[in-house]
């Protein structure tokens, strides 16, 4: 009996350990201080990036990550730390510029996931706040925040609800650490109709049955994710 007990494990294939998690697909959005934006379904793979001469390694699953591979313009990082072709190292990088904007001052690039600014650099292993790396579907926003008063600007998120012949939007505003405020006087645009939203944060806008896109700006804030509705 032992003998046939040896032999089965011996000819039973080897245990494999837990599969490697595949790097997360998210939403990322880059907000330029123009107001521009441009909005790709990334997934987050490792990458590699220049630092004055050297080639550093950035961890899957960072916001650096999707970033670099989203190749939305021409970056320019700092590292803070000791970069090198080891993922773990890269927690120091800095992204000082992207495209032709680069921080001054205390004004300078930096990001969202979700509603709440990041507490780690874009590269942390660690993750955006220090407890694991990004989740699938998150959304990210990198946008140049002017520093004001110990924060940076607002960001809008736009909920949308439809109902025959109409979309009714509320506009909520974010701080750093995601406390969030109605906003007035925020422009909702869908289907080349617009509306203001007023001291409630909520905009009405009438549209024909249809699919739309709507989103949320105001001078000052950081705009929102475009959203898709389906008006009947």
């Amino acid at each position: 009996m032992r003998r046939a007990v040896l032999v089965a494990a011996l000819l039973a294939p080897a245990a494999t350990g837990p599969a490697t998690a595949a790097p997360p697909e998210i939403r990322q959005m880059v907000v330029f201080p123009s107001g521009a934006a441009v909005t790709k379904e990334i997934r987050a793979r490792e990458a590699t990036v220049r630092v004055g001469r050297r080639r550093c390694a950035v961890a899957a699953g960072t916001a650096l990550a999707a970033l670099t591979r989203s190749r939305v313009a021409r970056l320019r990082l700092r590292d803070f730390g000791s970069c090198s072709h080891r993922p773990r190292d890269g927690g120091g990088l800095f992204v000082s510029a992207i495209g032709s904007e680069r921080n001054r001052g205390q004004d300078g690039w930096v990001y969202k996931v979700g509603r709440r600014a990041a507490t780690a650099g874009a590269a942390d292993p660690g993750g955006p706040f220090g407890n694991g790396r990004l989740r699938p579907g998150r959304r990210v926003t990198w946008f140049y925040c002017r520093l004001r008063g110990g924060g940076c600007q607002r960001s809008l998120e736009l909920k949308p609800r439809v109902e025959p012949g109409a979309l009714v939007a509320t506009v909520r505003g974010y701080d750093d650490e995601g406390r969030g405020i109605p906003v007035a006087g925020a422009r909702v645009a869908a289907g080349g109709m617009s509306a203001l939203t007023g001291p409630d944060g909520v905009a009405r806008l009438a549209l024909a049955p249809g699919r739309y896109r709507a989103v949320a700006t105001r001078d000052g804030l950081v705009r929102s994710f475009a959203e898709r509705v389906e008006v009947p």
